[in-house]
């Protein structure tokens, strides 16, 4: 008897998985053919166990400016697929699509944040439907420096109080809106989030974290300017 994974559960499951995407990339209405086989490129043969598709627009003067991002999640990795268009002449009229994709291992993935936005939190009740989301995934270590001089309180002090910032690790933040994405699409990505966050957590070894040196205390401690003593 020929053995056939596509009859089983699991494969059940993958099938479901990829006709899924498929579905979601051609709601979005953004050249789905061709993002599908980006996405289907950059998985290289694993099978998705779960996917989020987030379509933006932007207006720049009269012209209209989307861009796409599609997360896919299988087994060992995250991928990453980020389709831009872009004009390839001053009328519009012909157009270029700019495509990036990276795949991350899921044990290098340091952190998986969600917030969340609610309307009228004085009369919010249990169930209340969130009103927007913010995923923010960091994996490169990369981080991002924000400073701004620091002050004291005082409107009449002149001294010299040197700058104060902060360090923010992301290297992919998508924000989603119950308005603008719908309901629908809130619930996927907090969905997605928790099951990557689970998938990510449970990737890695049960051992002591490593210490890490404290980046110039920038989210505690104030840095001091030349003349701050």
């Amino acid at each position: 008897m020929s053995h056939n994974p596509s009859g089983s559960p699991a494969g059940q499951q993958r099938t479901s998985e990829r006709e899924s995407l498929a579905a979601a990339l051609e709601r979005t209405g953004f050249y789905p053919i061709l993002v599908g086989d980006v996405v289907a490129d950059a998985l290289d043969g694993r099978p998705p166990v779960a996917h989020l598709t987030h379509l933006e627009t932007h207006f720049e003067r009269s012209e209209v400016r989307r861009h796409v991002t599609v997360l896919a999640l299988t087994e060992d990795m995250l991928v990453v697929t980020h389709v831009d268009e872009a004009p390839l002449d001053e009328a519009g009229s012909r157009m270029a699509a700019q495509v990036s994709t990276e795949s991350v291992p899921l044990a290098q993935i340091a952190t998986v944040v969600l917030s969340y936005v609610y309307a009228q939190p004085a009369d919010y009740s249990p169930g209340d439907p969130v009103r927007e989301v913010t995923l923010a995934i960091a994996w490169s270590g990369g981080q991002r420096l924000d400073i701004l001089p620091a002050g004291c309180g005082d409107p009449q002090c002149e001294a010299d109080h040197g700058y104060t910032g902060t360090v923010a690790q992301e290297d992919l933040v998508l924000r989603i809106s119950a308005d603008a994405d719908g309901p629908r699409a809130v619930d996927a990505a907090k969905h997605f989030a928790r099951l990557l966050r689970s998938v990510s957590i449970g990737s890695r070894p049960l051992s002591p974290a490593p210490t890490r040196p404290r980046l110039g205390g920038l989210a505690s401690r104030t840095l001091r300017g030349h003349g701050g003593r």
